[in-house]
């Protein structure tokens, strides 16, 4: 079920079975020659609608801007400041809370938003916290699941299996392949060189651009497929069902 394409009395009645909630969560930054702009929003996105359609969840609308300020030297990247990526969150887990969820489910696509996420969680149960009235009553409770790392272990074996070190840590294979299965019309062809790109540290934007000059770190990203991306798919959901209905009868 989707928030977006729910009446408010469809919503009302969800809440009388269930009041967990999952909220995908990541960026808009380049990711690479061959990856798309959106790929760390498409990623999560695309798997929590896959749970939806297993089990009785409700999907929150994307949540598409990050904390990406070391993208910034390349075109197209849009990043919120932590402060203001931390002010949404809070602000998206109250309205949620106001109707009645009670468990909030991060589905995050981009490692830039975990710091930031984490943060904001602590100033919601602070918010709890200092309330006068609190009356030691269980309030809202928030998790962060990164799709592609713990709890995803079918996730994190598939792609050892499918990439090996190729996988790097940004524009990876395995994520461009599961947007090229949500999206197999923006499947992208250009030259990258070296194959496999450099690692290294991350700081501001230009830095980034000046380390790795074609926005890729230790990634081959040629590697991706939409048949990869329907593994990584079906893995993903799976995975990511089991840890969301256990987070929601905990």
């Amino acid at each position: 079920m989707l928030l977006q394409l729910a009446t408010w009395q469809e919503v009302d009645a969800y809440l009388e079975r269930s009041r967990g909630v999952i909220i995908p969560i990541g960026s808009t930054e380049q990711h690479g020659p061959l990856g798309l702009v959106g790929t760390d929003a498409i990623c999560p996105e695309v798997i929590a609608r896959g749970v939806a359609e297993r089990i009785d969840a409700l999907v929150a609308p994307t949540l598409s801007l990050g904390m990406a300020q070391h993208h910034l030297g390349f075109s197209g990247s849009i990043s919120l400041r932590p402060s203001t990526l931390m002010a949404v969150v809070r602000d998206v887990v109250q309205s949620l809370a106001r109707h009645g969820f009670e468990r909030c489910y991060f589905l995050n696509g981009h490692g830039g938003n975990i710091a930031t996420l984490s943060a904001a969680f602590s100033e919601i149960y602070a918010d709890s916290s200092y309330t006068r009235d609190g009356g030691n009553r269980a309030g809202v409770r928030c998790k962060l699941s990164n799709w592609y790392m713990a709890p995803a272990p079918a996730v994190k074996k598939l792609t050892a299996s499918l990439f090996g070190n190729a996988e790097g840590s940004h524009a990876t294979p395995s994520e461009i392949s599961l947007t090229y299965f949500a999206y197999p019309d923006a499947v992208k062809s250009a030259p990258q060189s070296p194959r496999i790109a450099p690692s290294g540290p991350i700081y501001d934007a230009d830095d980034y651009r000046r380390r790795f000059p074609d926005g890729r770190i230790g990634a081959d990203s040629s590697l991706a497929s939409i048949e990869a991306g329907e593994k990584l798919y079906e893995a993903a959901v799976s995975d990511i069902a089991r840890d969301y209905q256990e987070f929601v009868d905990a």
